[in-house]
């Protein structure tokens, strides 16, 4: 795994029409009817809070084969409304296991990391993932100086449904180094990882309850 840093921005996408009617003569108004809004300003319009969940657990695809990589997770977030690309507010935990391949002797090493959730944002089929790390465990202490730090660490998913949809994917940040500034909330790197087993299930944006 590697150090990925990106430069944080917020999306906002709101959009508004105004119509503008004149009229003409001296004696009287106008009575033509009020335009209707046209249809982008409807769909645009805030209608509501919305949220968005992931959930499932999968293993990664990864060059060396004897190298186990799997990311469970289990995000929610809620958003303002439709045109609304960074959450008010989220929430959950996702891990990430890696077990490496064993030496001649003794056991294949292992680690792994619990992650709490403050960032999920979602768009069809894909979605990105941010968390802190809270909890480590296995039996090399890999990220022990990760969990000293509560690095943050980011995943992106492209989850594909149904014929001609592809593979699912997963792109994980790894953590920074000492020194380095923490990745970004709801930052991650591209989903080019094949998700080889396990899947997830996305739901994108619909009104909260």
């Amino acid at each position: 795994m590697y150090g990925f840093k990106l430069s944080n921005r917020a999306v906002t996408f709101l959009a508004a029409t105004a119509l503008v009617a004149t009229t003409a003569g001296v004696a009287s108004a106008s009575t033509a009817p009020a335009p209707e809004p046209d249809r982008t300003a409807r769909a645009s319009a805030p209608s509501g809070a919305l949220t968005s969940s992931l959930k499932g657990r999968g293993r990664m695809d990864y060059p060396d084969a004897g190298h186990d990589i799997r990311v469970t997770v289990d995000a929610h977030a809620t958003f303002r409304g439709v045109g609304w690309a960074e959450p008010d507010k989220s929430w959950g935990t996702f891990r990430v296991y890696h077990r490496m391949p064993a030496a001649e002797s003794g056991p294949a090493p292992v680690n792994w990391g619990d992650f709490e959730v403050d960032c999920l944002t979602s768009g069809g089929p894909t979605a990105t993932v941010t968390g802190r790390l809270v909890r480590t465990g296995g039996n090399v202490g890999g990220w022990d100086d990760y969990l000293k730090r509560h690095i943050r660490m980011g995943i992106s998913f492209y989850v594909g449904e149904g014929k001609g949809s592809g593979p699912s994917r997963i792109g994980l940040s790894g953590g920074t180094e000492e020194g380095e500034p923490l990745l970004s909330k709801c930052m991650a790197p591209a989903a080019d990882s094949k998700v080889i087993k396990g899947g997830y299930h996305l739901t994108d944006k619909v009104p909260a309850r």
